[in-house]
């Protein structure tokens, strides 16, 4: 039967690095997957990383199965760290969470949940979005439609064809909205543009599904929740899919959350108990070690204050890059301006090259970047790289 299959098309963004690992070119540079780089070029395990690990080791009592939803500890956690511990959703009962294997499985099973309970509900997604978002709602059989996000340039965010496309989902609908970091642009709404996201969200009864893989790799951890807290008002509902891959260096351990926020505290443990049912037919439940070495740090005061200052250290590496990207840049190719890159956050951003550019930096240069939109991965930039990567761009401009 499988000798009729014909060769299935790679990943657009893990087929890159399929690609780069066979380059043997020893100056290659990958800008194409979301993982953080340190200044080695190298992605690192954070120090209260190990140490919650060392803990764990000592502590641990049993290989056993946890629950369908998770550690509760790590669900608890996760929860804080999206609204804030004394937050109005958290106090009255009415948000649950689960634990998934990463941001992925946690958009995964956000799909089938839609799937089983609103059949009728299309996907909002902003064009552009992360690419493997049209691609998990689809594969669960929702349909996916997009509305305007970024202007013409691809520089700075549209907002009022953004708000003029979000006026005009029907009722009932979902909308996936980006909490931070935009992927792939780097571009967020203002304080104030959230809010006028959040009156129309609620005006006409659009369910928020957001995507929140980025938190503290923007501005700050808080800082970065503002948009999400600003949706979440008293009485709404919201699907949040949260990751701790980039904030916490967690990316093989698979190690993510869905928390469903309901009007009361029995609509969210009826809807808890759907979102089980999609687990179960799934994965069963999830793995224990990530999970568990999200709560050891969260729930320790100690590794908390260490994991905040490493985080920090991380989100102040991937600024100094897109600082020093856009000065660089301003040498090699003083009549192009990217100074747009340093004013947008995250690990992303639009360069603004061409297919065809894209494609030459690969085949002459060995760097690789997303070809939609030229879509770069600042965190992969070092201060070692970064002439040679700023070279070959201006040579194909």
């Amino acid at each position: 039967m499988f000798e009729t299959f014909e060769m299935a098309p790679p990943d657009s963004i893990l087929g890159l690095t399929d690609a780069f690992k066979k380059d043997p070119n020893p100056n290659k540079i990958n800008l194409s997957v979301g993982v953080y780089k340190n200044a080695a070029g190298s992605t690192p395990i954070l120090r209260c990383v190990k140490e919650a690990e060392r803990r764990l080791l000592e502590e641990e009592q049993t290989k056993g199965y946890l629950g369908i939803d998770g550690l509760p500890e790590f669900g608890r956690l996760a929860c804080e760290l999206l609204l804030t511990a004394g937050h109005e959703a958290l106090t009255s009962g009415r948000i649950v969470s689960l634990q998934t294997p990463g941001g992925t499985g946690a958009l995964r099973v956000a799909a089938d949940f839609l799937k089983q309970n609103l059949p009728t509900a299309s996907v909002w997604v902003s064009k552009p979005t992360w690419a493997n978002h049209p691609n998990i709602f689809q594969a669960a059989d929702r349909k996916v439609e997009t509305y305007q996000y970024i202007n013409a340039a691809g520089t700075t965010l549209d907002f009022d064809a953004m708000l003029q496309a979000l006026n005009r989902i029907p009722a009932g609908d979902v909308v996936l909205l980006h909490g931070c970091c935009h992927n792939p642009t780097g571009v967020d709404p203002t304080a104030d543009q959230w809010q006028q996201i959040a009156d129309v969200l609620h005006d006409r009864k659009l369910l928020p599904l957001i995507d929140f893989a980025y938190q503290g790799f923007g501005k700050g951890i808080d800082e970065d929740a503002a948009g999400l807290r600003t949706v979440i008002r008293p009485g709404t509902e919201a699907l949040i899919c949260s990751s701790f891959s980039k904030n916490f260096g967690l990316y093989s351990e698979r190690v993510g959350a869905l928390t469903i926020v309901a009007s009361t505290t029995d609509a969210a443990q009826a809807a808890l108990s759907h979102a089980k049912i999609s687990v179960r037919t799934n994965y069963s439940n999830p793995p224990q070690h990530g999970g568990a070495i999200v709560a050891k740090v969260l729930g320790d005061a100690e590794l908390r204050g260490l994991w905040e200052e490493e985080l920090a250290e991380m989100r102040g590496r991937i600024h100094d890059m897109r600082t020093l990207f856009v000065e660089t840049m301003k040498q090699k190719a003083p009549q192009h301006d990217f100074s747009f890159i340093a004013d947008q956050c995250g690990m992303f951003s639009f360069s603004g090259l061409t297919p065809v550019q894209v494609d030459e930096l690969k085949s002459k240069h060995s760097v690789y970047i997303v070809t939609s939109g030229g879509r770069i991965n600042v965190a992969g930039m070092t201060a070692e790289n970064m002439d040679r990567l700023c070279s070959a761009i201006a040579s194909v401009l």
